[in-house]
């Protein structure tokens, strides 16, 4: 146990700077560039809402076709009281959207976006 403490603790030091000597250019260029507080804090929220397994599953789903509340409850078999709380986090945040037919309310993934998200996260999970 000792030994891979002594590793971890050597590897960490190597991965960091041994002098304090940041280039300024640099860091001004790209302060320049960095996203405001508010967007990061939404890009936040996006990544967040995409942590959760069952959200994922959920888009997953909605990446196969547009389902209304009880089929999505059916597919990943949870209550659709359960399913509907997610979509609300999901919908206030753009990742679904939803239309009204008769009493059923259709879902489905609000943008292409969504599906690159998804898309590009799964290849990193494959073959990252």
């Amino acid at each position: 146990m000792y030994n891979e403490e002594k590793r971890k603790s050597i590897e960490n030091t190597e991965a960091e700077c041994q002098i304090i000597c940041p280039n300024e250019d640099i860091v001004n260029k790209v302060k320049k560039e960095l996203l405001n507080d508010d967007t990061i804090i939404k890009l936040s929220d996006i990544f967040k809402a995409l942590s959760d397994p069952t959200r994922l599953k959920i888009i997953n789903a909605l990446l196969n076709s547009e389902l209304c509340v009880c089929d999505i409850a059916a597919v990943l078999n949870m209550s659709q009281s359960a399913i509907s709380h997610q979509l609300r986090i999901l919908r206030n945040l753009r990742l679904v959207k939803y239309r009204k037919e008769g009493k059923s309310a259709i879902y489905s993934l609000d943008d292409d976006h969504i599906l690159q998200l998804f898309s590009q996260g799964l290849e990193h999970v494959k073959h990252g």
